[in-house]
């Protein structure tokens, strides 16, 4: 009987994915259906201010150590990145908003009734509708420069990309409020934080996705 639980114990321990373990999603489809590759050692990076405003981009890094092909394959054919503490990174690289790149790396992102929510700088439009001091910036071209000269580099906003139209739109409030529509305590928390940035929507998402 001893040996028997043993066994069972075994296989049990074998069937459970690994603590540190990630998911790779080489497409958006594949995300979709969460069918991803597990790798064990990547690690994700913040980036720093002075990175940004240099090169542009994304907030986080995600790298694969000495691993050459796998830092390849993160940074040009991976969509999104699942960590091994459970969040969930979009690749950049190839998304637009209304033809404005926003750079390489990597952005925090959220699946939500089907879309995709991830939050990355102000790109033309969404500067002047939100930042009206700022207006006169498109940071299009060099963004990190962009960033810089605008006073833009710690903000950040929502977008939504629309898996059936394959299109990136900025997260509005209009939107938002829609999304918030069957939780009251989430849609007063996100009107009390005032403003369209990031840190006051992103949030309220994440907690929409889980549940709280």
């Amino acid at each position: 009987m001893k040996k028997i639980c043993l066994v069972c114990g075994l296989f049990c321990a074998l069937s459970l994915p690994s603590a540190s373990q990630n998911i790779i999603y080489p497409t958006l489809k594949s995300l979709l259906a969460q069918e991803g590759d597990t790798v064990a050692a990547l690690r994700v990076e913040k980036r720093s201010q002075s990175r940004i405003m240099l090169t542009g981009g994304a907030d986080y890094r995600i790298e694969a150590g000495e691993n050459g092909s796998m830092r390849r394959r993160l940074k040009k054919r991976t969509f999104a990145v699942r960590a091994d503490d459970g969040r969930l990174y979009v690749n950049c690289r190839k998304l637009r908003y209304k033809k404005l790149r926003f750079g390489s790396w990597y952005a925090p992102a959220v699946l939500l009734d089907g879309n995709l929510y991830f939050c990355a700088v102000p790109l033309g439009s969404v500067v002047g509708g939100n930042f009206v001091e700022k207006g006169d910036v498109k940071l299009g071209g060099k963004i990190g420069e962009a960033l810089a000269a605008s006073g833009l580099v710690n903000k950040r906003v929502c977008y939504e990309l629309n898996v059936r139209l394959r299109k990136i739109e900025f997260l509005s409030e209009e939107r938002m409020l829609w999304l918030l529509r069957d939780r009251p305590d989430l849609r007063d928390a996100y009107l009390r934080g005032g403003n369209q940035e990031a840190r006051n929507t992103f949030g309220c998402l994440l907690r929409l996705a889980e549940g709280e």
